[in-house]
């Protein structure tokens, strides 16, 4: 192999893989895999959107012109583009999937996330929001404890569940994974880890890369 590159060095080429997607075809490894329709979710395709019901409420995904939705088997729908060579159409061919996947698991099984409060005397409590459930709030909101010479009150939207099991742990439910995901983000914005003593809000499984002292 060594000696091919040397003399393909020689007369100024380069050596690439035959497996790279010139030789197989541009296709995408998310966007090809077919997605299985549970028996109690229904789907309506339309020119530019989906609708997915489920027992847990309805949603949609807009569709982009060039995508194209077709039921390969019982029970499953394929996604295509028209061009995959397109840059665009190729990123929004995986996307289109991952979105039409999550809309079926969020209105079959919901999204779950745990939020944790690591800190000395870091604490959060649920509790009543005393300007009600209006504007798209929940009447909910968490009161948190977070090493700041006063409380950090944060209110729940009302497409967002809260529990609070512990008083350092959050755990917050929604159909929706990106709203889902937003909101566990608006929450460890009021203390993201620091990376000295892993001191912080951390959501889900995160990971923080702990830093070393240096000692002087």
């Amino acid at each position: 192999m060594f000696s091919q590159w040397q003399a393909g060095a020689r007369h100024g080429l380069r050596s690439f893989s035959s497996s790279g997607p010139a030789r197989a075809g541009i296709i995408s490894n998310i966007g090809r895999q077919p997605i299985t329709i549970p028996p109690a979710v229904t789907v309506s395709p339309s020119p530019t959107e989906i609708s997915v019901k489920g027992p847990l409420g309805e949603t949609a995904v807009p569709l982009m012109p060039f995508v194209k939705l077709s039921d390969t088997a019982p029970n499953t729908l394929s996604v295509s583009v028209e061009n995959p060579r397109e840059r665009k159409q190729r990123a929004m061919w995986g996307l289109t999937r991952t979105l039409i996947q999550n809309a079926i698991v969020g209105m079959t099984e919901g999204f779950t996330t745990p939020v944790y409060l690591v800190g000395v005397g870091y604490r959060a409590a649920l509790e009543a929001d005393p300007r009600g459930a209006c504007d798209g709030r929940s009447g909910q909101r968490l009161n948190m404890k977070l090493g700041y010479s006063h409380p950090v009150f944060v209110p729940i939207p009302d497409h967002i569940k809260a529990e609070v099991p512990f008083p350092t742990k959050i755990v917050l439910s929604c159909t929706d994974k990106h709203k889902l995901g937003l909101f566990a983000a608006q929450i460890r914005s009021w203390r993201r880890p620091e990376p000295y003593k892993g001191k912080g809000i951390i959501v889900g499984n995160e990971r923080i890369r702990m830093k070393t002292v240096k000692k002087k």
